[in-house]
């Protein structure tokens, strides 16, 4: 069932192996404000959704990958729908902080529902991230 209208912030918790890598990435590179912390773990403010960086090194395995069109997608992450506009600068952000994306930043579903910009890449501690963008927020569920 969805509603936009009625959206609520998301929590997540997900396995870091450093700390202080986890916190220069999603709070320097991402620009995530940081909430609560501990030795063992770190919120964020994940663009209004908490997320929760914590410290379990063994947990970090590289992620499966899916096919969609072209690309071996990451099976495990996680992201935010951004608008087009704020896609872009976060795109051009990512590229100018030599962010290695394993999906580059382009056009998935061209001229089909659900068209969207994507890209995908890992944080420090290899979490897959997807960020994406739709001309029309209401072809994010078309089929």
């Amino acid at each position: 069932m969805s509603n936009q209208a009625s959206l609520r912030p998301f929590h997540l918790a997900f396995p870091v192996h450093d700390l202080a890598a986890a916190r220069h990435f999603y709070g320097g590179v991402l620009g995530c404000p940081e909430g609560r912390s501990s030795e063992h773990w770190i919120d964020f403010d994940f663009y209004g959704h908490q997320i929760v960086a914590h410290l379990a090194p063994d947990e970090c395995t590289p992620p499966q990958t899916s096919q969609v069109e072209a690309h071996q997608v990451p099976v495990r992450h996680f992201g935010v729908v951004l608008d087009m506009d704020n896609w872009r600068i976060l795109a051009e952000k990512l590229g100018n902080a030599n962010t290695q994306f394993i999906i580059e930043p382009h056009i998935r579903f061209e001229g089909q529902p659900g068209e969207q910009a994507t890209l995908f890449f890992l944080d420090p501690s290899g979490n897959a991230l997807e960020f994406k963008a739709f001309r029309d927020l209401s072809s994010l569920f078309a089929v």
